[in-house]
């Protein structure tokens, strides 16, 4: 049965891949900063630096502090989660991993009578709804700035700037995703008390990560990029750096949030640095019911689960 829970993880794996990785560097490709192999080798290799560096506070938070895991938590939670993520894909709709697996594994937990850390959870759900405000605030004030300090450059060097800071803020997104998005994967399969080799774990599964993007990522890139407000490489590059430094300093506290929601909370503070009409405020309204329905799915599916597994099995 272990398997199961790993090849779960590693299907997760692959849909952060196609549903938020690519958000790192795609600005860079498309603006021809970068190449796109050389890109996705940088953000390979990126994302495994983030998990194994940077990851052991959020793997702690999600795989221990939040619920006591067992093996039959973990396959049904992380099941559960692998699917709604890629039915989530294929509607071209951005969601958040955190909410999936956080939400499946406490409707898993509550089903089995295992312990649930209320202290945490309250953390948690306030850090995914204040930090796509932070990243607005951020992004915000950094289009601020940049619009007063780099215009007094050349357009030479104003273009050099640029080319050096989206790269830059790529790699921060590219870093989060490992440091973040995989350990909240990867933290109830290492908390499980599964023995596994980590850095095994933890290459196979950024692998799975931009194998994920290499061939799907191009659908929500879609919504997210071009959906709410028209981006160029100068305001591209304050919503990704405002939404990675968000992430960073959410990771930092070990709290697992989403890169998706703050980029798309950064690209709705560089619209508002030109008017509120710029912002489809629709379009944002549909992904806020989203934010609030999929921890709740993904509880009721972890519950019905358990006690489901638990009727065949007793």
């Amino acid at each position: 049965m272990i398997e199961v829970a790993v090849v779960a993880s590693f299907l997760i794996a692959f849909g952060i891949g196609s549903n938020d990785a690519s958000n790192a560097l795609s600005i860079c490709v498309g603006a021809g900063i970068i190449k796109l192999k050389r890109a996705i080798f940088l953000f390979g290799i990126l994302v495994f630096l983030g998990i194994f560096l940077q990851g052991q506070k959020v793997m702690k938070t999600v795989g221990k502090n939040t619920v006591d895991v067992n093996l039959s938590i973990v396959i049904v939670a992380l099941t559960i989660s692998a699917i709604l993520i890629i039915i989530s894909n294929w509607r071209k709709l951005p969601l958040s991993t955190h909410q999936v697996i956080i939400g499946s594994l406490i409707g898993s937990a509550v089903a089995s009578d295992s312990h649930v850390n209320i202290t945490s959870i309250i953390k948690i759900i306030t850090s995914w709804i204040i930090s796509p405000f932070v990243a607005m605030f951020f992004s915000f004030v950094l289009y601020k700035a940049l619009e007063k300090t780099i215009s007094k450059f050349s357009f030479f060097h104003i273009e050099k700037l640029l080319r050096i800071f989206l790269i830059f803020s790529g790699m921060l997104i590219s870093y989060n995703t490992g440091a973040n998005e995989l350990a909240t994967v990867l933290g109830p399969v290492m908390h499980s008390g599964i023995e596994i080799n980590k850095i095994f774990l933890f290459s196979i599964a950024s692998i799975m990560v931009f194998s994920g993007a290499i061939l799907l990522s191009h659908r929500v890139i879609e919504t997210v990029g071009k959906g709410i407000t028209t981006l160029d490489p100068y305001s591209g590059f304050a919503a990704q750096f405002g939404a990675g430094g968000c992430v960073l300093f959410f990771t930092f506290l070990g709290m697992p949030i989403s890169t998706t929601y703050c980029i798309i909370g950064g690209i709705s503070g560089v619209g508002l640095t030109k008017g509120i009409n710029t912002v489809k405020l629709g379009l944002l309204k549909k992904i806020g019911i989203n934010f609030v329905l999929t921890p709740s799915l993904a509880f009721l599916l972890g519950y019905f689960a358990i006690k489901i597994f638990r009727l065949i099995y007793s």
